[in-house]
């Protein structure tokens, strides 16, 4: 293996929670861990006095939740680790599906107040098509919320998922007294609104030590020995190679905004998360340790840097040595590009790579040659699989408040659509551009980008649909002709693929009824 040892040293991951559990506050912790960041920014009750690192779009500024994934890379014991922070909200949901396609392994973020909730099912219902490796944070224990036993209990039967304690709290709430990592045998004993340290964690080999009953009292510690003996009865040492396959996870508690029960779970992610895996593509496997460069864009977000109109491609890097100033072959476009600036990310700060190996995310200056799915080899015609868009859920028709600006309001919605925030339709035998959402959130964002970064003023019609699916037949004919009769509910992707817009969930069948010839399908797989 040629870079056997760059590619050992790569954790690759995403952090992916409901909103409120905490996910971005943690990411922050990770930073300062691996020293990427001094100082973390505070996120309290979505009024955002020194704002998140990885929140770096206005609006995201303004209303105190991540709304596009964020990218960060940072050094740790000599691994390094590539960090997704992604979108919490449920209306940016296919934002984070696709950045899932990206990474080799998740940490679930679950507030012990609210325990499971709507959008962590979807979450783990994607992590599990892909059998992706889990490990769970518990967070906020220092707030009064479920017993830790109905948690698990919980947790397991809700996602589906067995779980396996590596910590385990002493207490919770305003009684939070530490917790105990039943792996190194330690306790980190916790104080409230001091940042916890090494210097806090007391080896106790042994739970009878009466030094446990001096630093928590002879009720809890009693407590303790109990919940110890019976999880060790349970679960015993964590089977790696279960995890791994993503039939067992990981569980650790803490709190996050207190820096509090995270570095024991970095130290066991960095021991056995899952370094860079080998990828299917549309005509083979491509090994991770393969010779020649591949990799695929993931994520296209536009005007990173608001005094720069820029647009970045971030692409992760799948097999090979990717090279600054090195031509790649582009797949869909079929021709060769090079880039002289490829970045690498802390957020909203961007610096210049020489080169980069599997696992890494890379951010690529683009003048508009990217789609999301998009694939980049050294000659060889193949696209990486598994990169889906979803059917939207609420349509609205695009309508231009300035004529004046209408160029303006074009380029802007053509590239805002292909970041893929939302999707756009174009009507058949009309020029009515239609956007197509899966949550209402996403027109409020890019009414105000289109007038913040693109200088042009829209507002959305609700149109009467209730999904998109995307046509193919063998019998052209058939669906030429089903395309001019259903004029008013038929429309173009970007891309120029047929698009039935149907009514309600009875016009759509009844139209799948009556057309045998024309498949109907839910998904489009990106290049299909």
């Amino acid at each position: 293996m040629k870079y056997e040892k760059e590619i050992s040293r790569r954790r690759t991951f995403a952090i992916i929670s409901h909103p409120d559990a905490g996910k971005t506050t943690l990411t922050e912790k990770l930073l300062l861990f691996g020293g990427a960041i001094q100082t973390a920014g505070a996120v309290k009750s979505n009024k955002i006095k020194k704002h998140a690192t990885s929140d770096f779009m206005e609006i995201e500024r303004q209303r105190g939740i991540s709304v596009a994934t964020s990218v960060m890379t940072f050094e740790y014991k000599d691994c390094l680790i590539n960090l997704l922070d992604t979108p919490g909200h449920k209306d940016f949901a296919e934002d984070t599906y696709r950045t899932l396609t990206a990474v080799d392994s998740v940490i679930l973020v679950i507030d012990s107040v609210n325990g499971v909730e709507a959008q962590t099912r979807r979450l783990m219902e994607v992590c599990r098509m892909r059998d992706t490796p889990v490990i769970v944070f518990i967070n906020k224990m220092d707030r009064d919320g479920k017993h830790r036993f109905d948690l698990l209990e919980e947790i397991e039967k809700e996602l589906k998922l067995a779980l396996h304690p590596m910590t385990w709290p002493i207490n919770s709430g305003k009684d939070f007294k530490g917790v105990y990592d039943l792996h190194e045998k330690s306790l980190v004993l916790f104080t409230a609104n001091t940042k916890a340290d090494d210097e806090d964690a007391l080896t106790i080999e042994n739970l009878n030590d009466t030094l446990l009953d001096n630093k928590v009292g002879e009720s809890d510690a009693q407590h303790l020995r109990d919940d110890v003996e019976l999880i060790d009865g349970v679960h015993g040492e964590l089977n790696v190679e279960e995890y791994l396959q993503g039939k067992v996870a990981p569980v650790f508690f803490g709190s996050a905004v207190n820096n509090f029960g995270v570095r024991e779970m970095l130290n066991t992610f960095i021991r056995i998360a899952p370094i860079p895996r080998s990828r299917e593509t549309s005509t083979r496997i491509v090994e991770v340790d393969e010779d020649k460069f591949s990799g695929f864009i993931f994520k296209i977000h536009a005007n990173l840097d608001p005094k720069h109109r820029d647009r970045i491609g971030f692409m992760r890097v799948c097999s090979g040595r990717f090279e600054r100033n090195k031509y790649y072959h582009h797949v869909r476009l079929n021709k060769d590009i090079r880039f002289s600036n490829p970045y690498s990310f802390l957020a909203r700060s961007k610096d210049v790579i020489e080169d980069a190996y599997p696992g890494d995310v890379v951010g690529l200056f683009d003048t508009g040659n990217f789609k999301i799915g998009d694939t980049l080899t050294e000659g060889e015609n193949f696209y990486f699989v598994g990169i889906p868009t979803f059917s939207p859920e609420i349509f609205k028709e695009l309508v231009n408040k300035d004529p004046m600006k209408t160029k303006q309001l074009e380029k802007g919605i053509q590239q805002l659509t292909d970041e893929g925030v939302a999707q756009l339709f174009t009507q058949h035998g009309g020029n009515k551009k239609i956007i197509g959402c899966v949550g209402d959130l996403q027109f409020e964002v890019i009414q105000y980008r289109l007038l913040h970064e693109y200088s042009a003023a829209c507002e959305f019609r609700t149109l009467p649909f209730y999904k998109a699916c995307w046509l193919t037949t063998t019998n052209e004919k058939k669906l030429e002709d089903f395309l001019r009769f259903k004029q008013m509910n038929s429309a173009e992707d970007k891309d120029g693929h047929p698009v039935y817009l149907a009514q309600s969930e009875w016009f759509l069948n009844t139209e799948i009824t009556n057309n045998p010839d024309i498949q109907f399908h839910f998904t489009s797989e990106v290049h299909k």
